[in-house]
């Protein structure tokens, strides 16, 4: 199947006995066995639910993979993804990734005893100078939040892949739609759902992505044992918005394209970062990694700007009327934050100089909304600026 017609059908069996097309939510925790151990292949909810393996079929055949594992978090998804490691284990990272990813690795795993290095992955040199005979895994975050900086994952699979070690990618930012990273040679996908997956602002939720057996067979483990699953609404609320994920990332990507090329003509701006912007440093290997299943290009709805103070910054943010202010991306709504204070805070000062984020950066998650609207919301929280 195509990706418009995987993301409506995937996953989705008609249910047996009355033959609903949408699969139902089964809100239950337990299940009735025959026999002491003789049972239809349920036992327990955190083990199995149907409407949460209908959503992970789903998410998993989108992003060209055979397994898909959800969580109650993207955070939760990519705790369980350092579970797969132990005392000593080092692991390369992307040095801008999501505040929490970045807090939950350096103060909260990393005291258990797995070693990190914050390497500007978009340079494959970078990554082969932090390697160490004790490396485990390379976690990639492409395009980062909020810089917006890319990384050759094709590039960097072909290097993983020679030294025998892991490749996890957070595709949060693109979504399945415009980046599939397992087609590209990782072996783990993570997503936050409650970004573009789920695309409407009512769920918080986390998957995991794979198509190796033996790495299924741990994340199963993991799942089960650790137990941070969502509930069975939760996972029936994403997989309806599955649907629609393919409409949703064209409008945003449109959107965003024109509100890019509006800041970046704009005087106030010191720099505007969009991956499909020809300006952008990266933009030819967007192109080549940022593709639809129907050979489109696209950077979803994720557009970044810096002013040259937080005063300026906090000035346009507060004039805003159809941007809401607020953390969190990817809805249909249009959201703005000033990431140093909101979403990033957690990062020490001296790693945000390090990567760029200043305390002018605006981060806007760009909606489906008309256009126009947005575009008219902008200028007018610019007048004076």
């Amino acid at each position: 199947m195509k990706f418009a017609t995987a993301a409506i059908h995937a996953g989705q069996e008609k249910e047996p006995r009355t033959g609903a097309v949408i699969p139902p939510i089964f809100q239950n925790s337990t299940y009735a066995q025959t026999a002491p151990g003789e049972h239809t292949g349920y036992e327990y909810g955190r083990t199995q639910n149907p409407t949460r393996e209908a959503m992970e079929k789903n998410i998993a055949a989108l992003e060209s993979g055979t397994h898909g594992f959800a969580f109650s978090s993207g955070l939760a998804a990519i705790s369980t993804i350092s579970q797969l490691f132990q005392q000593g284990d080092h692991i390369i990272a992307t040095e801008n990734v999501y505040g929490g990813t970045y807090r939950y690795f350096t103060q909260v795993i990393g005291k258990f005893g797995l070693n990190f290095s914050w390497v500007d992955t978009s340079d494959l040199q970078n990554i082969k100078n932090a390697l160490t005979t004790t490396t485990k895994m390379i976690f990639i975050e492409t395009p980062t939040n909020p810089m917006l900086v890319l990384s050759d994952l094709a590039d960097i699979a072909i290097f993983c892949r020679e030294q025998q070690i892991l490749l996890a990618v957070d595709n949060t930012f693109l979504s399945p739609y415009f980046q599939r990273p397992l087609e590209l040679g990782a072996d783990i996908v993570v997503h936050s759902t409650t970004k573009y997956l789920n695309g409407h602002s009512d769920v918080i939720g986390g998957i995991i992505v794979v198509k190796d057996e033996t790495l299924a067979e741990k994340f199963s483990f993991l799942q089960n044992s650790v137990g941070a699953v969502p509930g069975p609404f939760d996972a029936w609320l994403v997989l309806r918005s599955l649907k629609t994920l393919p409409l949703r990332m064209q409008a945003h990507a449109k959107n965003a394209g024109k509100i890019a090329a509006f800041l970046s003509d704009h005087p106030a701006f010191e720099t505007v970062s969009y991956p499909d912007l020809p300006s952008h440093p990266q933009y030819e290997l967007a192109q080549k990694q940022h593709r639809s299943s129907d050979g489109k290009s696209g950077s979803a709805g994720m557009v970044t700007c810096i002013v040259d103070s937080f005063e300026k910054a906090q000035n346009i943010l507060c004039k805003l009327r159809i941007f809401t202010l607020a953390e969190s991306l990817g809805g249909v709504e249009s959201l703005v934050c000033h990431p140093a204070s909101m979403t990033h805070a957690s990062v020490p000062p001296e790693m945000r100089a390090k990567i760029g984020l200043s305390d002018g950066l605006i981060r806007f998650s760009v909606g489906v909304e008309d256009a126009d609207d947005l575009l008219q919301d902008i200028a007018q929280a610019l007048e004076g600026v």
